[in-house]
């Protein structure tokens, strides 16, 4: 098969096409997850819960947040491991939930989470009991009968209800069914949650996921570290191609070679999937990053929630701005240059805050 040897440009343009950033904007809510294939769910919101902010930086300020919960409560959506999935992705994971353990936890914990949720089988049934007789309900309202307390280094330790929910989800057995008004997920028996879809066989899924994966990404690494929930790889799928001045070999959507590429300006999460593998944000937009929330505010460089900017097929620099609800404001503590911004780039991208601030409904307070 013939290796595609692309500039760093076409690698660019195609990425930033295949993630519906380029002029031609999508038309909908859903048409924006099925192209991505998800939408990352983050309590962080600076700004904006993330899954809102990334669907706005592709459908503009006519973007409804209350889109999205409809979306989910109508189950054209469904919440799937902290993503937002079509509904009818839900075929493509069902097979691979009754083979548990799962595949897409790196293979030191799998052996734990099986020998973990055995020894914790009665509190496993009586959630299902529970939630059979009385959900949907939060994860505080069932009962923690563990026999042996999750072990963690971090904020999950003992939170055994919380863990054994998650584990339960990769199992099939119980889904999120919603959210309370302050954002907790409401559990119930998946059965009632689910579309009824017969389940495609784990490696057609597999490589079914691999193919829409690079389609939503344009162009990845074929292998990768495993990752939990949403590999960065892309296994076989696509055809294999070479970056100019870039090391390794890549996958790349043969549908996005050779098309005509115009962009536009944008303001991304930093979660965004067109910057959320930093490794490949950098070898292709030479582009560097840090989400910097967890520094001490002293060192920080760009602010505790900058939004990488977009123009064209470069990322040029970063947006330091935080949604003040209670003042009504968008503060916009500075926009960050990593390339001078020409009169026409500093318009376009300042158009771009302002329908922030008016799709937030906020006024627009810019560093004096």
């Amino acid at each position: 098969m013939t290796v595609h040897e692309l500039s760093r440009t076409d690698a660019r343009r195609i990425a930033v096409r295949a993630q519906l950033l380029d002029a031609v904007r999508p038309t909908g809510l859903l048409d924006v997850v099925r192209g991505l294939t998800l939408l990352q769910i983050d309590p962080t919101a600076a700004v904006a819960p993330n899954a809102d902010l990334v669907a706005w930086s592709r459908l503009g300020s006519p973007y409804e947040q209350g889109r999205l919960s409809t979306a989910l409560e109508q189950r054209a959506l469904l919440e799937l491991q902290a993503m937002i999935r079509p509904a009818e992705d839900l075929a493509l994971y069902r097979a691979e939930m009754a083979e548990w353990p799962e595949r897409g936890t790196p293979s030191s914990w799998r052996e734990y989470h099986r020998t973990w949720v055995a020894a914790n089988d009665a509190c496993r049934r009586d959630i299902l009991d529970r939630l059979g007789a009385e959900g949907p309900l939060p994860s505080r309202a069932l009962p923690d009968t563990c026999a042996q307390p999750w072990k963690s280094s971090g904020w999950s330790n003992n939170r055994n209800v919380t863990k054994l929910l998650e584990l339960m989800v990769q199992r099939g057995e119980v889904a999120v069914a919603g959210r309370s008004g302050g954002g907790d997920r409401l559990w119930d028996l998946a059965g009632r949650v689910y579309p009824d879809l017969p389940p495609v066989p784990v490696e057609e899924a597999l490589r079914i996921r691999d193919e829409r994966r690079l389609r939503a990404l344009g162009i990845a690494r074929a292998r990768g570290p495993e990752c939990q929930v949403e590999p960065a790889d892309v296994g076989e799928a696509g055809e294999p191609a070479v970056v100019a001045g870039v090391r390794g070999k890549w996958r790349v959507d043969p549908a996005q070679l050779g098309l005509p590429f115009e962009g536009r300006a944008a303001l991304l999460s930093p979660f965004d999937r067109l910057v959320h593998d930093r490794r490949r944000t950098t070898e292709l937009f030479e582009y560097e990053y840090q989400l910097e929330m967890y520094k001490p505010a002293a060192k920080r460089r760009w602010g505790y929630f900058a939004l990488p900017v977009l123009y064209g097929d470069r990322l040029v620099g970063k947006l330091d701005a935080t949604a003040d609800r209670k003042a009504g404001v968008l503060r916009v503590g500075a926009v960050h240059e990593d390339v001078p911004f020409t009169a026409t780039m500093t318009a376009e991208i300042g158009r771009e805050i302002e329908d922030l601030a008016r799709w937030l409904e906020l006024e627009l307070a810019r560093p004096e």
